[in-house]
């Protein structure tokens, strides 16, 4: 069941439809507000858990004065809530000073459609971790109480795959998961590489240790050192407190960086430093630290033609890749695409009460012919809507609505049905432009806020 609630505020209303249509799918509820003065009275009878602010509004378009102003409230009323910047480009410098008194992160305009919805995400779940410190012992610190509560929450990592390929990867995992090899998890996107990489720490001698997860993806580079090593009150300016980086929290467990080829090369540099002398320090401090870390790093990019390229360092290749696992996308899992299917449709039947049994033959034929380019993140959010929209105990075609498919072939009709055809003609742009909302917008010949409007129209 979806949790949280999404406050958006920005005197643009295309950017509150737009956001609200994108960020619906992360909460039980998104509420937009074009007026910032309208916020408080709303957050004091209303608790938000993620509030996405504009940074500049009607009164102050370039500063930033309202931003930092409206922060400061907010977080005076409630400070576990996490803020999220809504910024243009020229603006960055700004959402950065902005993190450092106190904002969780920023997006700028114009934004990628996955990394809002990872850096929304990640909002979200910060805010559910430091409510829950709430009601635990003050003697931890609030990063090990964030990693502890992330992990009991996600309950055991389960990895569904009978396939041969799938038996490949669980038969190398079977061998190094209780070693203190680094890993490197390599795959498309939402083929399951954290997932696995949560697996793998539960299969270790580190199991009682922290997991932590850090996403370079939705990490600005000017934020990542103090993210990954932490640093010291007066480290920098509006450095008021102390604050372990991920590094330190996961000393004793595995530490899992996603996305690592998105690592700058200066960063890389350091990261690699770290790993050869097994220490690391806070920024501004005079000590440091054993780091008895195990790293499991994962990426969707080709690592090896970006060494040849001289964007990724080989030593920090070498230094990370111990083990290297392939996770196969879902095309080449063969019958696990069913044994996930049902994993998903049981799931989603208890989640929403729905009387729903199985999939009927012909869905299933149909399953098997699409070619799933989002993998097993695309065939959960399927399966899902599936079952929402299910009226009887077997998933049809019509459930599914998979792209590029005809929901009632026995109709002529309704092929030429002028609504269908606009309807099937986006999901085809969609999917050939793998969810890019402004290329796909670009090659419909309309605007970004229109293509949203379609796709609500929809139920896209």
């Amino acid at each position: 069941m979806k949790q949280g609630k999404i406050l958006i505020v920005d005197d643009n209303e295309d950017i509150l439809f737009t956001l609200k249509m994108q960020l619906r799918p992360l909460a039980e509820k998104v509420t937009t507000l074009s007026d910032p003065c309208a916020m408080l009275p709303l957050l004091s009878r209303v608790r938000h858990d993620v509030i996405l602010l504009d940074m500049n509004f009607r009164d102050d378009a370039v500063s930033g004065r309202e931003g930092f102003a409206w922060l400061e409230e907010i977080l005076k009323l409630d400070p576990q809530a996490s803020v999220v910047f809504i910024t243009a480009y020229s603006d960055t410098e700004k959402a950065v000073r902005a993190i450092k008194q106190g904002a969780t992160d920023f997006i700028p305009k114009p934004w990628q459609n996955d990394k809002l919805l990872a850096t929304v995400s990640s909002a979200l779940q910060l805010c559910f971790e430091r409510r829950s410190e709430k009601t635990v012992s003050p003697a931890k610190s609030s990063m090990e109480l964030t990693e502890q509560t992330a992990a009991s929450t996600a309950g055991p990592a389960r990895i569904i795959g009978k396939s041969a390929v799938m038996q490949q990867v669980l038969q190398i995992v079977g061998k190094c998961a209780d070693t203190e090899a680094h890993l490197l998890i390599l795959g498309e996107n939402g083929t399951g590489k954290d997932l696995l990489a949560r697996y793998i720490h539960e299969q270790s001698s580190r199991r009682d240790g922290p997991f932590v997860a850090l996403d370079l993806g939705s990490i600005p580079e000017s934020l990542f050192e103090s993210e990954l090593f932490g640093y010291e009150k007066g480290a920098f300016t509006d450095a008021r407190h102390n604050k372990p980086g991920r590094m330190e929290a996961a000393v004793g467990g595995t530490l899992f960086m996603n996305e690592i080829g998105n690592l700058s090369l200066p960063m890389q540099a350091k990261l690699l430093s770290v790993l050869e002398q097994r220490r690391a320090s806070r920024l501004g401090a005079t000590t440091s630290y054993t780091v008895n870390v195990r790293l499991i790093c994962a990426t969707n990019s080709d690592l090896y033609t970006a060494v040849e390229r001289r964007e990724f360092r080989q030593d920090l290749l070498y230094r990370m890749n111990t083990i290297e696992l392939r996770l196969p996308p879902l095309r080449e899992r063969g019958n696990d695409l069913f044994l996930l299917a049902d994993f998903f449709r049981q799931r989603f039947a208890n989640q929403y009460k729905k009387q729903v049994e199985g999939i009927s033959r012909e869905a299933q034929r149909q399953m098997q012919q699409y070619r799933w380019p989002g993998n097993v993140r695309e065939l959960e959010h399927v399966l899902e809507r599936a079952v929402i929209l299910s009226s009887g105990p077997l998933l049809t075609c019509a459930d599914l609505r998979l792209p590029g498919s005809s929901t009632d072939p026995a109709s002529e009709m309704e092929r030429y049905h002028l609504e269908r055809v606009e309807r099937n003609h986006i999901e085809e742009v969609l999917r050939l432009c793998g969810g890019n909302i402004t290329m796909a917008a670009e090659m419909l010949g309309i605007t970004r806020p229109a293509l949203y409007r379609r796709m609500e129209k929809y139920k896209l």
